[in-house]
């Protein structure tokens, strides 16, 4: 907010409010024009104040988010330490008291305690049951026949790629050694 400076020749053209005299009007005037001077000057000491502030807090490194940390936290304890925040927590903390002490909470609680070791039960039986039967399916014959046709093919594969480089010769001499056999059949 600025303050408009008053126009003493201005001021001089009106006439004196009702009740002073001349003299207390221009004494009235040299003192707000005092007290004008005086809010200026204060307003230059408190941008220097500020500037120098600003100065100390850069070489001791601390940064505006240091600052708005620092607010934080005192906004947060003031909230903490407030009537209305700590009636706030008392009266939840009754709630929370009556609420675990009633029996719904306390049926609601055990039959949930139930169901999470029956499905962990349930599941830990599915899984060994995949397991066995995944087991089971390998050992079978059809997977036998199945996994000796896969081996068929591969062979028959791998020897196409071993006749196909028998005439070309790698200058490193990979050529010279089988491929190597790294498949999971």
């Amino acid at each position: 907010m600025t303050d408009v400076p008053v126009d003493s020749a201005a001021a001089a053209r009106t006439s004196a409010p009702e009740g002073l005299t001349l003299a207390e009007e221009e004494e009235l005037r040299s003192e707000l024009a005092k007290v004008e001077e005086e809010i200026g000057t204060l307003r230059q000491v408190l941008a220097a104040k500020e500037r120098h502030c600003g100065e100390l807090k850069r070489k001791l490194g601390l940064t505006p988010l240091d600052g708005l940390k620092q607010n934080l936290s005192k906004s947060w304890h003031d909230v903490q330490v407030s009537n209305a925040y700590l009636s706030a927590s008392s009266t939840l903390e009754d709630w929370n008291e009556k609420l675990t002490q009633s029996e719904a909470y306390k049926k609601t609680q055990e039959t949930l305690s139930q169901a999470g070791q029956k499905t962990s039960a349930a599941l830990s039986n599915v899984g060994s049951v995949i397991s066995r039967k995944l087991g089971d399916m390998r050992n079978s014959a059809t997977f036998k026949s199945f996994e000796d046709r896969v081996g068929t093919i591969k062979s028959r594969v791998v020897g196409s790629r071993e006749n196909s480089t028998e005439g070309l010769h790698s200058p490193s001499g990979a050529g010279d050694k089988p491929p190597q056999d790294n498949a999971p059949f």
